[in-house]
């Protein structure tokens, strides 16, 4: 009983630190900030990239928090962040000195891409077609 309850805490603790993130980020992109049209316009993406990724970072904090949508919000993030991450790693770098930015966005985007990998190891069973290889017997 007690292994479940931590399970549940450590749950918890991870979509809001996902969920906190992702909309504090929407700020700035739906405000065209700075660093946001920035970065969507190096990659050629300003204003449409900015503006979609936003509603899809929205929408996954909203599936996170809502039972049943958890694992859903969990790959939304996942997604989100993890191409976030190949535009640093590829096209960007890590370090935005352009805009002050000196890795802070990489490493929260390092964050989400933990924490949301976490959720979806804890919320296992509960994953479209494969979660049913995770039910005991």
């Amino acid at each position: 009983m007690q292994h479940a309850r931590s399970f549940v805490w450590m749950s918890w603790a991870m979509r809001l630190i996902v969920a906190v993130i992702l909309v504090q980020t929407l700020f700035f992109k739906f405000t065209a900030a700075k660093e946001s049209v920035y970065i969507f316009s190096t990659l050629g993406m300003e204003p449409w990239g900015r503006v979609g990724s936003g509603i899809f970072e929205l929408i996954a904090s909203i599936l996170l928090l809502i039972p049943g949508t958890i694992t859903l919000g969990a790959a939304m993030a996942l997604a989100a962040t993890g191409s976030a991450i190949v535009f640093h790693l590829f096209r960007l770098g890590i370090a935005l000195t352009a805009v002050g930015d000196h890795g802070e966005l990489f490493v929260l985007a390092i964050v989400v891409v933990v924490c949301s990998t976490g959720i979806l190891l804890i919320h296992r069973q509960e994953l479209p077609w494969i979660g049913r290889t995770f039910i005991a017997t």
